[in-house]
């Protein structure tokens, strides 16, 4: 499963979506790796990338929610972030624990491509319609 970026994915936001391709890109590095017979080799480095990566990608969106004052959506959005790192933690704890192995490396590769792809079309893409649409009426 290869998780392609297409245009149906953009929020409209540069920042934003260029951390969604990067993220795009690092979790298609994990499926191809697992289609090599090295998924093993990859899950620490998806997870070290995202401990980083996709906080500071959460902290970007959160900060133009403020900026724009999108106040009806950011409960709703700030929740999924917050189950986000929720699910990635018990992952992260499970390679503490456990070290790495092929089926962790797909169930993280399964669990990101969905948050991803249901993420970006429920919330992302409101979002950026929101600040497109306020970007225009203030000039």
């Amino acid at each position: 499963m290869t998780l392609q970026w297409t245009e149906d994915l953009a929020t409209g936001e540069r920042i934003i979506d260029n951390h969604h391709k990067n993220i795009f890109k690092v979790a298609n590095e994990l499926q191809t790796a697992i289609n090599e017979g090295k998924g093993e080799d990859a899950v620490g480095k998806i997870i070290q990338f995202l401990e980083y990566y996709v906080v500071e990608h959460f902290r970007a969106e959160e900060d133009f929610m403020t900026k724009y004052k999108y106040f009806h959506g950011y409960a709703v959005h700030k929740a999924d972030h917050a189950q986000f790192i929720k699910d990635f933690a018990a992952f992260k704890n499970e390679f503490k624990t456990k070290g790495a192995s092929s089926s962790l490396a797909l169930e993280i590769q399964y669990w990101l491509f969905n948050w991803l792809t249901i993420h970006i079309r429920r919330e992302d893409k409101k979002l950026g319609a929101f600040m497109l649409a306020k970007q225009k009426y203030t000039g």
